[in-house]
C-alpha cells in the first residue's frame, strides 16, 4: 500500500475542495437552523459529476474506488459541510454498490446512469424499529405475486427518504422460522419505487443534522417488479454487506473531516486570540491538546483508507492494526518533536500516538523507518500495521488541510 496520494487523487481533494467551500459555513448554519435541504449543494455536485464518482465508466460514472470516495467526503467535511453537506452526496456511493456488484445488466442500465446524473437518489432501507442491529430479525415481507413481489412492512432512520425516488430495500422472502439455522439467508434486496400511494414517510424530529431528513418509512403493499430484485433471491443480506462495509469506512472518512474542520477553527482562534501580550496558542496548554487532536486525527485517516484500500481490492477490511501500549492506554512515540504551520512554530517532544507516523508525503517517508513483524501493508490479507519510528534529526512538519 503506496501511502502517498497519486495526482488525480490530490486533484480530487483539490477540486472538491474548492467546490463545497463555496458554500460557506452561514449557508450551513441556515440549513441547519430552518431545516432546510441543502439542494443547491447537492446539484453542484451533481453537475460537476462527484455523484458518480464509484460507478462504473460503462454506467455514466468515473469508474474510481472507495479511497477515492474517500477523500471526496473528506473533503466535504473540512470544508465545514459537516454531515448536512456529506449524507447526501455519500447516498449516490455505497447504497449503489450492491447493484454494481451483483445486479443484473438491465437493472444497472436503468438504474446507475440516472444516479450519477443525479436524477435519481436512492434511501437505504434496513433498520427496522422491533430488529435494531439484529437483521436477522426484520420483519418487512417481500411476498410473490405473479411475475414480482408484494413488500409490506416498516423501516426506521430511513435517512434522506423525502428527498428520494427509490430505495434500497431488504424484505424477507422465506420467514425466520423457516430458514433453518442460517438465520441470515431468506431475504432478498429489491430497488423499490418509494410509491406514495403505498409509502408513507414520516419525518423523525431528532437533535442535530437538521438540514437532512431521518424517517419512519411505513410500506403497505408496494409492488416490485422481479427485474427489480438485486442479485440472488434469499441471498440479499449477503449482497448488502457490499453497501454497509463501504458506509462504514466512508462515514469514518466524513469524522476525520469534520475533526479537521474543528481542528482549523481552534487553532485559528488560538493564534488569533492575544492574552497578556501573546497568541493563546504559544502556551502549552492550549498547543499540546491541538497537537494532540491532529495525531489522532492522522491515526484516524491512516486506518480509514487503509480499510477503503483492502476493500477496494477485495480483500476483508476489518482493521487489525496493532499498536503498543503506553501509559494511559495509547501507543506512544517517544521524543518526536512537531512542527504545527499553523500555530505558528508549536513544539511538542512527547506524547504523539505512534499512528501520527503514518501520515503522507514524501517528505515523511524520507525521515521513516518502517518495521514490522511480517510484510508491509501488502496483499496479504490481515498484515499487520506497521510500526514506525521517526528520525530525530527532524522536525515532522503537520500537514495543513
Amino acid at each position: 500500500m503506496d501511502l502517498a496520494f497519486t495526482e488525480a487523487q490530490e486533484l480530487i481533494r483539490k477540486e472538491v475542495g474548492t467546490l463545497a467551500r463555496t458554500f460557506d459555513w452561514e449557508y450551513w448554519r441556515e440549513k441547519d437552523r430552518k431545516a432546510e435541504y441543502p439542494s443547491e449543494f447537492v446539484e453542484a455536485f451533481a453537475r460537476a459529476g462527484w455523484l458518480g464518482i464509484a460507478i462504473p465508466e460503462a454506467y455514466g460514472g468515473a469508474g474510481l474506488g472507495v479511497v477515492d470516495a474517500c477523500l471526496m467526503l473528506e473533503a466535504i467535511c473540512a470544508s465545514g459541510a459537516g454531515l448536512s453537506g456529506a449524507s447526501p452526496i455519500h447516498f449516490a456511493v455505497f447504497p449503489p454498490m450492491p447493484i454494481i456488484k451483483h445486479g443484473s445488466e438491465s437493472l444497472r442500465r436503468r438504474i446507475l446512469p440516472e444516479i450519477a446524473a443525479g436524477r435519481v437518489s436512492l434511501a437505504f432501507g434496513v433498520t427496522e424499529p422491533n430488529a435494531g442491529t439484529d437483521t436477522s430479525r426484520i420483519q418487512t415481507t417481500a411476498r410473490r405475486d405473479g411475475a414480482g413481489f408484494v413488500v409490506t412492512g416498516r423501516k426506521v432512520w430511513t435517512s434522506n427518504a423525502r428527498h428520494s425516488q427509490k430505495i434500497l430495500l431488504l424484505a424477507r422472502t422465506t420467514p425466520y422460522d423457516e430458514v433453518g439455522s442460517r438465520k441470515l439467508e431468506g431475504m432478498t434486496l429489491f430497488v423499490a419505487d418509494l410509491d406514495p400511494a403505498t409509502v408513507t414517510i414520516r419525518e423523525i424530529d431528532k437533535l442535530g443534522r437538521a438540514a437532512v431528513d431521518s424517517n419512519e418509512v411505513i410500506i403497505d403493499g408496494l409492488r416490485v417488479a422481479a427485474e427489480d430484485v438485486v442479485g440472488e433471491i434469499g441471498r440479499g443480506f449477503y449482497h448488502l454487506l457490499d453497501s454497509l462495509n463501504p458506509e462504514r469506512i466512508l462515514v469514518a472518512a466524513e469524522a476525520v473531516g469534520i475533526g479537521r474542520a474543528a481542528l482549523e477553527r481552534a487553532a485559528q482562534y488560538a493564534r488569533e486570540r492575544v492574552v497578556f501580550g501573546r497568541p493563546i496558542g504559544q502556551n502549552q496548554a492550549v498547543a499540546h491538546p491541538l497537537a494532540a487532536a491532529w495525531a489522532r486525527l492522522e491515526g484516524a485517516w491512516a486506518l480509514t483508507l487503509r480499510a477503503a484500500w483492502l476493500f477496494d481490492r477485495g480483500l476483508p477490511c476489518g482493521c487489525r492494526g496493532e499498536r503498543r501500549q503506553g501509559p494511559g492506554g495509547r501507543g506512544r512515540v517517544r521524543g518526536v518533536r512537531c512542527r504545527a504551520p499553523d500555530l505558528r512554530g508549536l513544539r511538542v517532544r512527547q506524547g504523539i500516538p505512534r499512528r501520527a507516523a503514518l501520515a503522507r508525503g514524501a517528505s515523511l517517508q524520507d525521515r521513516a523507518r518502517v518495521a514490522t513483524d511480517g510484510p508491509q501493508l501488502s496483499s496479504r490479507a490481515g498484515a499487520r500495521a506497521p510500526q514506525v519510528v521517526l528520525s530525530r534529526r527532524e522536525p515532522m512538519a503537520l500537514a495543513s488541510h
